[in-house]
């Protein structure tokens, strides 16, 4: 099985994403997928966890994440030690940065860096990181196909968000490549 953890502030889309990589692997890649939130007080701006599990058999266990294969970062701010705890040993972490090697806190770890705030803004002219991450999360893990996210997208979402949002993915796979291609230190 592999599980996945998102990390974002309410308003960002945490739990959209975690949902949209569930339907992705359940409805278009033959999988089975749990997606769940967890958060306290419901306010934009308060940090949310969100989960996706991801596995070829049924999945029995509904308890949350606690060895995670992906930690997905929506805002760095959020960057801190209780965010190392509950992972395993090949974790790879998914930040929304344009100065990764700062987090100083990640450096024994394996890193991808995206300016997902950047895309988001150029985008939705909205700092909605959520589908942006996605497609980073998608690029990096190889979880499921580009093809299957931006289906998931046409599945789930309102049809005026749609074509900005595939964008979005589709921008933020190909800045995910070209991380991973060319790594930046920690």
């Amino acid at each position: 099985m592999k599980e996945i953890r998102w990390h974002g502030r309410g308003g960002q889309g945490g739990f959209t994403a975690s949902r949209l990589l569930g339907i992705a692997a359940g409805m278009f890649e033959g999988k089975h997928a749990l997606a769940f939130p967890s958060f306290g007080p419901e306010r934009r701006g308060a940090p949310v966890l969100a989960f996706t599990k991801i596995d070829d058999k049924k999945i029995l266990d509904r308890s949350e994440v606690v060895a995670c294969d992906y930690v997905v970062v929506m805002d760095e701010t959020l960057i801190n030690e209780a965010l190392c705890k509950g992972v395993k040993d090949e974790v790879v972490f998914i930040i929304n940065s344009t100065n990764p090697a700062k987090h100083e806190l990640l450096k024994n770890y394996r890193v991808v860096a995206i300016d997902a705030t950047g895309i988001a803004l150029d985008v939705l002219k909205k700092p909605i990181t959520n589908t942006a991450m996605y497609g980073a999360l998608v690029a990096a893990s190889g979880l499921v196909s580009l093809e299957s996210a931006q289906n998931s997208i046409r599945q789930e979402m309102k049809p005026a968000l749609i074509d900005r949002n595939v964008e979005i993915v589709n921008r933020a796979f190909e800045e995910c490549q070209k991380a991973i291609a060319n790594p930046k230190s920690l």
